[in-house]
């Protein structure tokens, strides 16, 4: 009778320590921590993106202190710039310099920068001697597409800028961008040094990573808008005529298309609704396109708006010259004005918001909104609990049609009215860039999947709850802002997030739940 006592308390014991066990493994400090963040989160009610144009991080923040940057490591030892020598097309030679700075016909002596040429092979400075085109200045655009960013690339190498770029050793420039009020914001707030751009290559893609990560598809598409590549590497073929060495001039390929040959649209197409800089067939709907000109056919999957509207969360695009470019077509791609880019609107390409539909006009009157709208509502604080902001083109900071300051000083006066927003207490913006629009820069990105992560961009986090005069070393990439978004609001996850990329909420430090 002991003996059968014992073995039941024993078994007792046993019963109990596992129920312990359990319990513990419920309300371990870890999962508990994870709830009062998840909490905590909840006290940002108003998540504000900002979506500039077209810089890589060293190109703007390569001298910022603490972070990892063009001369100074992140744990602050010198870098080793003999790294970032560039090498010829063959992938091996060094070059013996940069090339010298073409012009759209791939002869040297592009405007305001004639003296770019016989530079040292290295990472330069734009505003400064022997240069000294100051940030005010526009320079010249450069390439930055999917295919031709890879290249650039080079497998994780980043030693190829100067050899595939077609503006030659532009690609190398950086400023001093201490003269930037974003600059001061970065000091005052959190500045991430390891948020890299979604996918491959340049603005419209990335902004279809923003909302969706994901790449849209063109299906049936004409052979006539698809690329032409190598089989053995991510690479355009070049044609007969291309010369071999870039210190001869730019590249040129057998077909640098729109599309991958399997229908992915990676670079600018044009939006089947309006505005679009397809205009409306002469006898077609004025709101649509004309689809003799093959505008990109209108997309079905999910995006972050979806989500939102699912959860119920009121969300809102405001852009910059929106209402303009619907009355005037004028203003649609001409530097000359506002200089509306219709391939940054990327809801504008969704059967969603299709405006010859009852159901579409009303989701875009909701949804798509004018940057006056987005002032009235930052004003009144109406402002919905998720916004997306894309300044219009003079505005956005894009080399070949815009500066560098004129840009900055507008996202600093767009955070001035914000801060001053009744909802201030309880935001968080988000000022990033779309990405590095052909510049170098020194970091690899990680490994990822066929779409990128490509290079390695500038995002500043500015909010009440952000850690201060902080540089946040954290992969992040643009789907983190989904990560961030989804985990606040609590949405279902879009596929296409990558796991391996952070959050961005160790660039917030909350004092308590509420």
């Amino acid at each position: 009778m002991v003996k059968k006592h014992a073995a039941k308390v024993t078994q007792r014991w046993q019963f109990m320590v596992m129920i312990a066990l359990f319990l513990c493994s419920i309300w371990s400090p870890a999962v508990g921590a994870s709830r009062d963040k998840n909490s905590a989160l909840r006290q940002i009610e108003t998540i504000v993106v900002i979506y500039a144009e077209n810089r890589s991080f060293d190109n703007l923040y390569g001298l910022f202190p603490g972070a990892n940057g063009i001369f100074k490591q992140a744990n602050g030892k010198p870098a080793n710039v003999k790294n970032y020598r560039q090498v010829d097309r063959d992938g091996v030679t060094p070059l013996k310099t940069l090339p010298a700075v073409w012009n759209a016909s791939g002869t040297p002596g592009a405007d305001n920068l004639s003296l770019v040429k016989d530079l040292p092979n290295a990472p330069f400075r734009i505003d400064a001697p022997p240069v000294g085109l100051q940030p005010d200045q526009v320079t010249p655009d450069l390439v930055h597409r999917f295919y031709n960013c890879q290249m650039q690339i080079n497998h994780g190498k980043n030693n190829m800028f100067a050899a595939w770029s077609d503006v030659g050793g532009l690609a190398m420039g950086y400023y001093d961008g201490s003269v930037m009020q974003m600059w001061k914001l970065a000091k005052q707030y959190t500045l991430a040094d390891n948020f890299f751009m979604g996918a491959f290559g340049g603005s419209f893609l990335n902004h279809f990573w923003l909302i969706s990560a994901r790449t849209p598809l063109y299906p049936d598409a004409p052979d006539n808008l698809k690329s032409i590549v190598e089989k053995e590497s991510p690479s355009l073929s070049l044609a007969s005529s291309s010369p071999v060495s870039a210190l001869s001039g730019k590249a040129v390929y057998k077909a640098d298309q729109s599309l991958t040959p399997d229908g992915y649209a990676v670079n600018t197409m044009q939006p089947p609704y309006q505005p679009s800089g397809i205009p409306p067939a002469a006898d077609g709907n004025p709101q649509l396109a004309d689809v003799s000109k093959n505008p990109l056919t209108p997309q079905d999957y999910k995006t972050i708006g979806d989500a939102l509207t699912d959860k119920g969360v009121l969300w809102v695009w405001y852009a910059g010259a929106w209402n303009e470019a619907l009355q005037n077509r004028g203003v649609i791609n001409n530097s000359k004005t506002s200089n509306f880019q219709t391939h940054h609107q990327p809801f504008n390409y969704f059967k969603r918001f299709d405006p010859a539909t009852v159901a579409g006009s009303l989701e875009r009157k909701t949804h798509l909104k004018d940057y006056t709208d987005f002032q009235k509502d930052i004003a009144a604080g109406t402002l919905p609990a998720v916004v997306f902001y894309k300044p219009q083109g003079n505005l956005n900071q894009h080399s070949g049609y815009a500066d560098v300051m004129t840009g900055d000083r507008h996202l600093a006066s767009v955070i001035r009215e914000l801060q001053k927003s009744p909802q201030w207490k309880k935001m968080a913006i988000i000022v990033t860039y779309d990405e590095n629009g052909g510049y170098w820069d020194h970091v690899s990105p990680p490994v990822g999947d066929k779409w990128g992560p490509g290079l390695r961009i500038p995002a500043i986090v500015i909010s009440p709850f952000a850690k201060t005069h902080y540089v946040d070393h954290t992969y992040y990439d643009t789907t983190s802002i989904l990560k961030f978004i989804t985990k606040r609001f609590q949405l279902e996850p879009l596929p296409g997030v990558r796991p391996q990329s952070g959050d961005l909420t160790n660039a917030f430090k909350f004092t308590s739940s509420k």
